[in-house]
């Protein structure tokens, strides 16, 4: 049974620095992609059927395709890594231990969208993860992975860290971009939907953690790949945590 998204955690908990990262394929799907269009990366992204692994279960690349390519900059990417739903901890696990498997599925969507910048919206408690994606931007923007002309593409992205304080709220994608504004994290009326109206007014997408973690894998591997990991008729694996009063808490990559 394939693993993708955990096949290449360490055994002592560590993070894959970016060496490691790039010894088992890492930013080779980002050299694929910066050789694509913005068109062919989300139609690659639909044919997958990625479903949003934040709850919604919305199609990723349909979600993408809302987002008006004929504005100029600035556009957003946002990671939510607010996880504050009692009993859960999956993102928390690529966060901490494979940095830079977002950062590259961050890249990814920025690219296929044309966002100019990006944020990862952390849970204020995740101190160890805050720590460990910084290091990790900071290594990605040295090897020429972020900052101005990616990978001699002409495509430019700014990534940056932003910790939230502590609202339950705060997951909701809308109630995630007030805050990230500074305002009270209250939902917004829809629409106008991120997509269109999102961060400061502007184009927006906001995905899940574990959703931008897949990405990297589908563009190596291919939409059927992708399709085929699962046992339904939805796409991929995914991460299924385990808590409270049980033998052996923890979290599991296995098929849909």
């Amino acid at each position: 049974m394939e693993k993708p998204l955990t096949q290449h955690l360490r055994e002592d908990g560590k993070p894959l620095s970016l060496k490691e990262y790039e010894q088992i394929g890492g930013y080779q799907a980002l050299k694929k992609v910066m050789k694509m269009t913005p068109q062919e990366v989300q139609k690659l992204v639909k044919d997958s059927n990625l479903k949003g692994r934040g709850g919604a279960g919305f199609s990723t690349g349909l979600k993408w395709s809302f987002v008006p390519m004929n504005v100029p900059s600035p556009k957003y990417l946002i990671a939510n890594a607010d996880e504050m739903e009692p009993g859960t901890f999956k993102d928390r696990i690529f966060l901490e231990q494979t940095p830079h498997q977002l950062i590259e599925g961050m890249i990814i969507a920025s690219f296929a969208i044309q966002a100019s910048e990006s944020f990862v919206f952390l849970r204020w408690a995740y101190k160890t993860a805050a720590a460990e994606i910084l290091k990790a931007i900071h290594e990605a923007h040295q090897a020429g992975y972020l900052g101005k002309n990616i990978l001699s593409s002409g495509y430019n992205l700014e990534m940056h860290l932003h910790t939230g304080v502590g609202r339950y709220m705060c997951g909701e994608e809308t109630a995630l971009l007030n805050s990230l504004e500074g305002k009270r994290a209250n939902p917004r009326a829809k629409p106008p939907f991120p997509q269109v109206s999102g961060l400061f007014g502007r184009p927006t997408i906001v995905n899940n953690v574990e959703t931008l973690c897949c990405l990297p894998h589908i563009v190596n591997n291919g939409a059927d790949w992708f399709k085929k990991l699962s046992l339904t008729q939805d796409a991929g694996t995914k991460i299924y945590g385990v808590s409270g009063k049980v033998k052996k808490p923890g979290a599991w990559e296995l098929p849909m």
